[in-house]
């Protein structure tokens, strides 16, 4: 069996962790290109000394987002990012969404009320209601851990 180069292991490491720059070819900064210490590869890093040549080297904002591949406003993110949580501010946000996007307290509420009514209801009987009511399609084990989350909510934070 070969053995993986540190290169190929690298850009895996990136991937896997969603820190790859999607846009490496657009980093025309000569430190990435000269140093191979620099990969415009790694969005980290980019954004890093991006921020570092603003803010120590006094460059231009417009001028170095430009050559970091990077829109002034993405410049203004990264900088929020990394004032509010440091280096770790700088990797990409999971992507995805975040909780259940569909099932709502409004909509949870209303499944609430349905089981007080009838605690015979299972789980596909409840999305079919959710979807009468709201014309949600929402799968029966996305309703069990709804149920789920809010007792274990309620549990945590007793009336």
């Amino acid at each position: 069996m070969a053995k993986r180069k540190p290169m190929d292991e690298k850009l895996s490491a990136l991937s896997e962790r969603h820190a790859l720059n999607a846009r490496a070819q657009a980093v025309t900064d000569p430190t990435f290109s000269e140093n191979p210490f620099f990969d415009p590869r790694d969005l980290v890093q980019v954004k890093y000394e991006m921020l570092r040549r603003v803010h120590k080297e006094g460059q231009s904002i417009s001028h170095t987002a430009a050559a970091f591949g990077f829109s002034r406003p993405s410049f203004y993110q990264a900088q929020a990012a990394f004032e509010a949580k440091g280096l770790p501010g700088l990797l990409p946000d999971r992507p995805g969404p975040r909780g259940a996007h569909k099932l709502t307290d409004k909509v949870m509420d209303y499944v609430e009320r349905a089981l007080a009514e009838n605690e015979e209801l299972g789980a596909p009987q409840l999305a079919e209601i959710v979807h009468d009511a709201f014309g949600l399609s929402v799968h029966p084990r996305s309703i069990e851990r709804g149920l789920l989350r809010r007792q274990k909510e309620r549990r945590a934070f007793p009336p």
